[in-house]
């Protein structure tokens, strides 16, 4: 298994390009299945998890083909997909691909849309949680869908189609929200989504359906307005950038110190996450390149944070905060509202002298004026990136291990730092 060692102590000075956004990529993927037409997606990371769920849509007969930019290349435009789900030849998800990554259980609602039928493997366990599905069986419930467990799959039919209705989620939920509304863009009639997520990657999706000839109003608020077509066309759309990128590289400027511009981050996606940065002592700028990320000789100031739905701070930024926060001057909280076990990096930080208290939903962390580099173990996605964040400013060489959490949610990591002046380098594993 592959490995990332940092020696710590260097600032950061230079360009980041910030690639496609994961969360709407995925979501965007799984669109091309309410189509006979064509999907074409540009700006699309080069990640695990595009590439599995490349695998997943192509069991169902998506015939999927890329073109860009090799990864040896440092140039990071993203990657060009082409989707042609002109022919559907299996309705079923098994649970050997839907268990490898949780989004894909969304194939459920276009497959649903377009056929009429779906059997959809629950997706099983989670690192951050339960996450049920529960809300987005209900969406399609509300939408005439009938449901049925059996084996741990979901059995999904609308023989004759699916009827607009008014969703109310009980709670936020991204899942239910791109769910609802994939579904919604082929039934009869209009669909009213409340209490619906806002997240950016939302909005995005809402676009690109749009060009494909869907009627949506509404996406970025709390109630979407659907109103169903026959049919979908193809369309050409490019993948918003990344705001959980762009936040972790500005955390990462924020430890290290040094002056960088993150090239093609947008502002207005992530101002919540930028307010609390500069709250911490960074300079944020906003530039018509990107956004430009400063902290030359100031310490960091601490910081009290709830992570919240869009447009309060991001999950997603959680760890890649509580990194940051282990060598502010003063007692930062952090608190997590949305994904229960989100604070397992607690331990691993521990090891390189982080002094981390928990109570409930609440980190207290206590900023120290060294860490020490060691070995650590990555648990999940973002937990892995907060210990790449601490290496950054600990004294010796920190070595994170299993960093395919890593590769599943950021393209070239190791090469975008160190083209940075970060003393980053990965250790290839035995195959």
């Amino acid at each position: 298994m592959d490995r990332i060692k940092i020696v710590g102590g260097a600032p950061l000075n230079g360009v980041i390009p910030i690639s496609g956004a994961k969360n709407a990529a995925l979501p965007l993927m799984i669109a091309s299945l309410l189509s006979e037409d064509i999907l074409t997606l540009a700006n699309v990371p080069r990640l695990a998890d595009v590439s599995q769920l490349a695998r997943i849509l192509g069991n169902h007969g998506v015939d999927v083909t890329v073109a860009g930019k090799r990864p040896g290349e440092m140039e990071l435009t993203g990657q060009t997909v082409r989707l042609d789900a002109r022919t559907i030849v299996d309705t079923t998800a098994p649970y050997e691909m839907v268990s490898k990554m949780r989004a894909s259980f969304w194939v459920i609602a276009p497959l649903l849309a377009r056929m009429g039928q779906a059997r959809v493997s629950l997706p099983g366990g989670c690192a951050i949680g339960t996450r049920p599905v529960d809300l987005l069986l209900m969406a399609l419930e509300r939408l005439g869908a009938q449901i049925e467990i059996e084996n741990g799959y979901v059995v999904a039919t609308a023989r004759d189609g699916l009827r607009g209705a008014e969703i109310e989620f009980p709670k936020v939920t991204v899942g239910g929200t791109h769910t609802a509304l994939m579904a919604a863009t082929l039934a009869h009639g209009t669909t009213v989504i409340l209490n619906a997520a806002r997240e950016p990657e939302i909005v995005d999706v809402a676009d690109c359906l749009t060009k494909m000839g869907a009627k949506v109003r509404g996406a970025g608020t709390s109630t979407i307005e659907v109103t169903g077509v026959s049919r979908l066309h193809g369309t050409h759309h490019s993948v918003v950038s990344d705001r959980i990128e762009a936040g972790t590289y500005a955390m990462c400027v924020a430890m290290a110190g040094g002056d960088v511009l993150l090239q093609g981050a947008q502002p207005e996606l992530l101002q919540t996450a930028l307010d609390v940065l500069t709250e911490a002592g960074a300079e944020i700028a906003a530039t018509n390149e990107g956004i430009r990320v400063r902290r030359n000789g100031h310490g960091i100031g601490p910081v009290s944070v709830t992570t919240a739905p869009h447009p309060g701070f991001p999950t997603d930024l959680q760890a890649q905060l509580m990194g940051l926060m282990t060598r502010a001057k003063g007692t930062s909280r952090i608190t997590e509202t949305i994904f229960e076990n989100r604070f397992m990096h607690v331990q691993e930080l521990a090891r390189l002298g982080a002094r981390i208290h928990l109570d409930g939903q609440t980190a207290t962390v206590e900023g120290v004026s060294v860490l020490k580099g060691a070995p650590v173990m990555a648990t999940d996605l973002r937990a892995s990136v907060s210990l790449v964040i601490a290496g950054l400013a600990a004294e010796g060489e920190t070595t994170v291990n299993r960093v395919y959490h890593l590769d599943r949610g950021f393209e070239q990591l190791e090469r975008k730092l160190s083209a940075c002046g970060a003393q980053i380098e990965r250790i290839a594993g035995e195959r």
